[in-house]
């Protein structure tokens, strides 16, 4: 994307949940059930995925193997870090100064925090 081709306001937020729901998708073999991105305030770029545990993983929690689930879901997050944030600024055109990752179990949600830097 050049310049004037960086998106801003709600065509960004749903570009870049989509973009995150998509890489569930292919990596994780199937959509979240929910996906919703909010820009806080000037810089904080938050996505939340909710339902994203698959089968396998919901039995291992169910087993009170949630650790497990947990300690494999952090270093997938990790290992994905420089193509999530590749992509939001690709789409926003703004670099991303620092990107943090969690997940919980109770409710299942998965929220990734971009923050960014000035706009050009």
């Amino acid at each position: 994307m050049a310049g004037s081709e960086f998106l801003s306001g709600k065509a960004l937020l749903d570009a870049v949940t989509e973009s995150m729901v998509g890489f569930h998708e292919r990596y994780h073999g199937r959509r979240p059930a929910s996906g919703k991105s909010r820009m806080m305030g000037d810089d904080l770029l938050a996505c939340v995925l909710g339902g994203v545990y698959t089968d396998v993983e919901k039995t291992m929690i169910e087993l009170e193997r949630q650790t497990v689930v947990q300690e494999t879901r952090s270093a997938f997050q990790g290992a994905m870090e420089g193509r999530f944030i590749a992509e939001v600024e690709r789409l926003s055109g703004r670099r991303v100064l620092t990107f943090i990752s969690n997940h919980h179990v109770g409710p299942d949600l998965e929220i990734e925090l971009f923050v960014l830097g000035p706009e050009s």
